[in-house]
């Protein structure tokens, strides 16, 4: 176990490096996936066609009380522009984007369950060291390939449910489960290991098993092309070896 000064010494060195990273700016993060960047997009989208069509609405409103009462002059005009500033501003911020929580994550189809990881876990980056976050970037990059793969995946094949359980379930876990240990207690050292080292163990298995079942999910399509491959080199192959080259 550390000693007082040395637990000292680790806590303010933590300490000056957060400084330095607010001094800079800040971490800034942005979509670690494809998935989780049009979720983001499609609320964005909605958000706006619900600013266009109240902004539409009122200026609808005080057109028509202009026919009725021949005119609402400048009093009006004012007063529909406020409505249109009040209602930008308010359909801008909300509703917010509903981020997946522990207990939703796993739940709903497959095929989404990738967007729903990714989303969850931009939000809990802030709380991760600098080379968790560098991987789990890389991870944000390997659940957008199998995203690919689960599109046109049968819901009964074998490897749907491991996904379900390695992407819903054990890598959001993981990941909580770091979170919750208090900072100065991630390097201490118990058993040869410490909190810290067995976190990014875990992080690169979990990366490990999903380039597996990703590999495993596109095997057919890659046999698929080989077959083909074959078939047009045994049909076209030879006849190709006999045309004359152009010259150069």
């Amino acid at each position: 176990m550390a000693s007082p000064a040395q637990e000292s010494d680790r806590i303010l060195t933590a300490a000056r490096q957060t400084l330095a990273v607010q001094r800079g700016g800040g971490r800034r993060f942005g979509s670690i996936g494809v998935q989780s960047a049009k979720l983001k997009r499609g609320h964005a989208l909605k958000k706006l066609g619900r600013v266009l069509l109240a902004i539409g609405g009122i200026w609808l409103a005080a057109s028509i009380a202009g026919l009725v009462i021949n005119g609402i002059g400048w009093t009006g005009i004012i007063l529909a522009v406020l409505a249109s500033v009040v209602a930008l501003g308010l359909f801008t911020r909300y509703p917010k984007l509903e981020m997946p929580s522990l207990s939703n994550i796993a739940t709903g189809d497959v095929k989404s369950l990738v967007g729903r990881t990714e989303l969850w876990l931009e939000g809990q980056r802030r709380a991760l060291p600098p080379p968790a976050v560098k991987l789990v970037d890389h991870i944000g990059l390997q659940l957008d390939a199998l995203g690919l793969q689960l599109k046109d995946v049968d819901p009964l094949h074998p490897a749907v449910a491991e996904v379900r359980k390695l992407v819903g379930e054990h890598l959001p876990g993981v990941v909580d489960g770091y979170r919750k240990i208090p900072e100065h207690l991630r390097y201490e050292d118990r058993g040869g290991s410490n909190p810290n080292k067995q976190f990014m163990e875990s992080l690169g298995l979990i990366s490990g098993e999903i380039d597996s079942v990703t590999r495993q999910l596109a095997s057919g399509a890659i046999d698929d092309l080989a077959i083909k491959t074959r078939y047009l080199d045994y049909k076209y192959g030879d006849a190709m070896d006999g045309v004359d080259k152009p010259a150069a």
